[in-house]
Order: structure tokens, then sequence, then C-alpha cells
């Protein structure tokens, strides 16, 4: 099987990547060298896997 794999692809998999090993999202904004965090939160596709990571703060007073 041959795939047809772009900078684009690539691109989009390392972001992806980053944010599932918890890099946050400004850095990524930096590496990805873009001018809104919009644009980054766009590019970037978070696998549920990551989402379920995130602590709530409010857990933390009990």
């Amino acid at each position: 099987m041959h795939k047809n794999v772009k900078p684009h692809s690539l691109r989009h998999s390392i972001t992806t990547h980053l944010l599932e090993q918890g890099t946050d999202l400004r850095s990524i904004q930096t590496l990805l060298s873009h001018n809104s965090l919009r644009t980054t939160q766009i590019y970037a596709n978070v696998a549920n896997t990551a989402m379920n990571t995130i602590k709530n703060p409010l857990d933390s007073f009990q």
C-alpha cells in the first residue's frame, strides 16, 4: 500500500502527537508560527485520549 504523505499531513500529525503528550497549545502555536491561537486550535485535532487526561482544577478543592 502506497500512501502519499505531504508536508501538511506531517505537520498535522506532529501537532496531534505534541498535544497528546501534554504540550500546551501556546507552545505549539509558537512552533507552528501561527499569529492567532484560533488558527492553532483549528489546525490541531485533539484526540479523545488527550482530552480525558485533563484534570478539573476544582477537584483539588475538596
